[in-house]
Order: C-alpha cells, then sequence, then structure tokens
C-alpha cells in the first residue's frame, strides 16, 4: 500500500496546473471566427464532453489503483494494451516538444535571448519537476498554482477590461469543428488521468474534483485565447500579453504554465513505460521524454498542432469507449489474456469511423458520434458473441 496517497486538493492543484497552458489559449484563438458567443458554446459543450470521458476513464483508475495504461490491459490483455502504450509514449513525448516550443516562443516574444537558450530553461525545470516527484511538489505546488491564479486572473482583466474594436479573422470554421477542438483537449489527457487518480486517498472525489477544475481552467484559457483573438485582433500570445501590459507576470505565467503542464507529460510517458517494461524506472522515462522534447521543440517547427490533436482523438476516442463499455456495463476484465482480439478489431473499427467523421461536419464534431458508435458496437457485439457461446 502507497503511503504517500494524494489528497483531493493536491489532485486538484495537478489539474489546475495541467489546464493553465500556452497551448490552450493558442487554440482558444482558433475560434475567433465564430465570434464570442457561439465561440464560448462550443467551447462549453466540447469540454462537458470531454469533461464527462475524462471523469469516466479516472474513475477507473481511481477504483483499480491501476495507471491509465494498466487499465487498459482489463480490455485489450497484456499484449493488446502494449500498441496503446506505446501510441500513448508518442503522444506524450509529442506534447512534451510542443508545450516547450509554444512556451519557448512566447518567452522569446517577451525577452530576446534565443528560441534555444529559452527551451533549455524550460527543459531544465521540468527536469526539476520530476526530480522532486509527484508526491513531493507539496507546498512548491501550493505557492506555483497560486501565482497562476493570481496571474491568470490579472491576464483575463486586462484582455476583456479593455475597449477596442472587435476583429473576427475571415478563416473559416464551423461550430462541429469547433466543437471538436474544444473536445480534443481534454480527450489528450484521458491515456494520462488514471496515473495521477490511482494514487489518491479519495479516488471518487479527487477523480470529480480533478475533471471539474481542469474543465473549468481549460474553458478559462479557450476564452482567453478566443477573447484576445476577437477583441485586440492579436493571435500571437506574446503579444497578447505584452499588449495587456503584464510584462514580469506575463513572463511568470509563460514559464509556470509550461512547467507544471509539460511535467504531466513527461512523468505519465514513464509510468506508460512502465506498464510495457515492469522493470524500468519510470522516472527515468520521464527524464528521457523532457530531453527529447527540448531537442524537438528547438529543431522542429510546431505552430499548428490541430492535426496532432486529431490523430490523439482517432485513436483514444475508441479506446476510452471499449474500456468504458467493460469496465461499467460488461464488468469484464481481461487483463490476464495475452490479447482480446475482438476489442482491438472493435477499435480499429471506430479509429477508422473516427477518421471518417472528420469529413462530416455535424454539431458535435467527430468524437460524439464516433464514440457512441463504438460505445454501441461493443455492447452489440460482445452481446451476440456471448450468446452463441451459451448455445454452444
Amino acid at each position: 500500500m502507497n503511503k504517500n496517497r494524494t489528497s483531493v486538493f493536491q489532485n486538484g492543484l495537478i489539474w489546475f496546473g495541467a489546464g493553465v497552458s500556452i497551448a490552450e489559449i493558442i487554440t482558444g484563438t482558433y475560434f475567433a471566427p465564430l465570434g464570442f458567443g457561439k465561440g464560448m458554446l462550443a467551447i462549453l459543450l466540447g469540454h462537458l464532453i470531454g469533461g464527462l470521458l475524462f471523469v469516466g476513464a479516472g474513475l477507473i483508475g481511481g477504483f483499480t489503483r491501476k495507471s491509465s495504461m494498466e487499465t487498459v490491459k482489463m480490455s485489450f490483455g497484456q499484449k493488446g494494451s502494449i500498441l496503446f502504450a506505446l501510441l500513448n509514449i508518442i503522444q506524450l513525448v509529442g506534447w512534451t516538444a510542443i508545450m516547450i516550443y509554444d512556451g519557448a516562443l512566447a518567452a522569446d516574444g517577451l525577452w530576446d535571448i534565443g528560441h534555444i537558450l529559452w527551451c533549455s530553461v524550460i527543459g531544465i525545470l521540468i527536469l526539476v519537476w520530476i526530480g522532486i516527484g509527484i508526491n513531493n511538489l507539496g507546498k512548491l505546488n501550493t505557492v506555483a498554482m497560486s501565482a497562476l491564479f493570481v496571474l491568470t486572473l490579472i491576464l483575463s482583466v486586462k484582455i476583456f477590461g479593455g475597449v477596442s474594436a472587435p476583429f473576427i479573422s475571415q478563416e473559416a470554421l464551423t461550430f462541429g469543428g469547433a466543437v471538436e477542438l474544444s473536445v480534443a483537449m481534454p480527450l489528450s489527457w484521458l491515456p494520462l488521468i488514471s496515473d495521477y487518480t490511482r494514487e489518491a486517498e479519495k479516488p471518487v472525489k479527487a477523480t470529480i474534483v480533478s475533471g471539474i477544475v481542469y474543465t473549468i481552467i481549460s474553458c478559462w484559457m479557450y476564452g482567453i485565447g478566443m477573447g484576445a483573438a476577437i477583441f485586440t485582433g492579436e493571435y500571437n500570445i506574446a503579444q497578447i500579453i505584452l499588449k495587456s501590459g503584464l510584462g514580469l507576470a506575463g513572463m511568470c505565467i509563460v514559464i509556470l504554465s509550461t512547467v507544471t503542464t509539460t511535467f504531466l507529460d513527461a512523468y505519465s510517458a514513464g509510468v506508460s513505460s512502465e506498464s510495457i517494461f515492469p522493470n524500468v524506472n519510470g522516472k527515468w522515462i520521464a527524464i528521457g521524454t523532457t530531453i527529447i522534447g527540448t531537442i524537438g521543440a528547438i529543431a522542429f517547427p510546431m505552430d499548428n498542432i490541430t492535426n496532432f490533436l486529431y490523430f490523439i482523438g482517432s485513436v483514444f476516442a475508441p479506446m476510452i469507449g471499449v474500456l468504458l463499455v467493460d469496465y461499467f456495463l460488461l464488468k469484464e476484465d481481461n487483463s490476464r489474456k495475452m490479447w482480446d482480439i475482438m476489442n482491438l478489431c472493435i477499435w480499429f473499427l471506430g479509429f477508422i469511423l473516427y477518421r471518417w467523421m472528420l469529413k462530416v461536419d455535424t454539431p458535435l464534431g467527430s468524437t460524439v458520434p464516433a464514440i457512441v458508435l463504438t460505445m454501441l458496437l461493443c455492447i452489440a457485439i460482445h452481446k451476440l458473441w456471448g450468446k452463441k457461446k451459451i448455445e454452444e
């Protein structure tokens, strides 16, 4: 039994830090063509959908005391889960690079000392967070989150309190496309949430609080980005901060938010690696993820992440659909099996369905139709297969 269980408050702080993100503010700017009212509706609707899936996934980890990728074994088997663990590590390395890239770009826009140097500084700070460890951040995380909360409030007042002519980009974005972009960010955390709820003293409360905190803060970040684009006509995060007159405070927002969010990506890459190789020390994988992400942020441009978000959705939306059905409805546990070919086939059909749905403009985006149809398909096939086995 782990004696270093995290409290409900600590879990809330962790997911507050995950929500305050430069990447989320940047994604929020894409909603400006819809106007503030319609854009905010898309943000809220998408995050409601994503938040419910977030809580569902977190509850499985909390109830079973298993990491995210360990819970995946319950649906896809010991070997079958390796596919998702590998894909999760790949997306986490990608997220680490993207977050460091965005943070360094914004910081360099505020204080021009070079993109490479800023990537290195942020990478080193993430390594410090990893060295301290998730269970030992305690007061440091409380101070960091308090500072972020105050600074983000100031940024919000500066953006929404000013009087300026509204500006709407001419770039086309449908309401369904906006909902999908809104769902995509909480969806990207589904393969991670159980890594934290499994450590909670009160897993149900911790999961619900984590889901609520993340959903509210993420909506807030999207709203800041959209509001800045509409009311100031500015899409560049550094220019948004500069026009808000925050100076050093703005720099603190950029650095702290990047470190606290990216730390979760690197940490979970380590946890996922342990589900593939039980003898591996996850902390070293987290350190390696941070180093690779830092090098990637220095070497490659990462300005548009929409295709990356859609890739995450196409992989993990049908995966979580199968897992939710298996755990909550069918009460099945295949973690002792090597493979569950049936569930892997259902997932693959869900993957194809999601990719196809990206070409179809629905009011609820691609995730909802894809995940609902995947879940219905899972229920139907298992019921028919179970009936067939009984008859035999």
